[in-house]
């Protein structure tokens, strides 16, 4: 049995191991994800990027993307830099810009610095089956913590729910492991929904883009330092609460790992920029791959 390889990413320190399905000596489960995510037993990580060769020719990469407890996340805007960037540096591509297949749709990168590019997430919406009891603005009320939270839905591929709160410190005293996961799981939301409180720290200007500070709660994951959906369901809401004579506008989402970029557009078509670094590369001892190969 030869050892696996692996790489692990980070974005934002949102960290995720990128595995090749074709060098996988099993099939991914959602135990052996557990456990290969897994802290103090596994590599730890926030998830796994699995690339395989694309069914469509005119793709680079089929991504699919799983989360820590097991799930199968449609969208994550950092791990798909990550893949991205990775599909460059090992040489499945050697253009700037390029297409890869996701559960959510195909994605179009853009690689912009040898740490940086822009990802074409698609349009936005409002409305979507992942809140079937919505109306077209996506607005609605969730009650967690002994308090009514408003909200808005927004849909990137996946499902985000919005909440914006009137001041910074606000938002830093909301224990998000307490609240997050009874919205996560929340009756409305029949696919659950990630999670992003934010709040205003500038407005959009001539000089330069909006700013907003936002904490993230993702579905399967729990409180993280980063999200790229996250944000953009944040910078979203956050253009929707200004009118739509804001649209057309660039976003500066501050997160507690660090800035992204969201470019929303006039029509909520949205690019997403910011970085993604490897950390390192490694491979599974054979007595841990045994343990995953007898893992169910």
């Amino acid at each position: 049995m030869g050892s696996l390889r692996f790489e692990k990413w980070q974005a934002l320190g949102n960290d995720y191991l990128i595995l090749e399905r074709d060098e996988l000596p099993f099939e991914l489960t959602p135990a052996r994800i557990r456990r290969l995510c897994a802290g103090h037993f596994g590599v730890f990580a926030d998830g796994v990027l699995l690339l395989s060769p694309p069914t469509d020719p005119a793709n680079v990469a089929d991504l699919r993307i799983f989360n820590p407890d097991g799930s199968e996340a449609e969208l994550s805007g950092n791990g798909a830099r990550e893949a991205i960037l990775y599909l460059r540096r090992r040489g499945w591509t050697e253009e700037d810009s390029f297409s890869i297949h996701t559960v959510a749709g195909e994605l179009r990168p853009r690689i912009t610095g040898p740490d940086t590019c822009t990802v074409d997430m698609g349009s936005a919406k409002l409305s979507s089956r992942d809140f079937p009891g919505g109306g077209a603005d996506g607005r609605g009320v969730v009650v967690a913590g002994g308090r009514s939270w408003s909200f808005r839905h927004v849909s990137i591929g996946n499902p985000q729910c919005a909440i914006h709160v009137d001041s910074e410190a606000e938002l830093a005293e909301i224990d998000l492991n307490a609240v997050g996961p009874s919205i996560e799981g929340d009756g409305q939301f029949p696919n659950r929904t990630n999670v992003s409180w934010y709040t205003e720290l500038e407005p959009s200007s001539p000089a330069g883009p909006a700013r907003i500070r936002a904490r993230i709660f993702e579905r399967g994951v729990g409180e993280t330092l980063s999200s790229g959906t996250g944000a953009t369901g944040a910078a979203v809401a956050h253009v929707e609460e200004h009118g739509r004579d804001a649209a057309g506008v660039r976003v500066t989402v501050l997160l507690d790992g660090g800035e992204l970029e969201v470019e929303v557009g006039e029509d909520l078509h949205v690019n997403l920029t910011g970085w993604a670094r490897p950390v390192f590369e490694g491979r599974l001892s054979d007595d841990f791959q045994k343990e995953l190969d007898e893992t169910e």
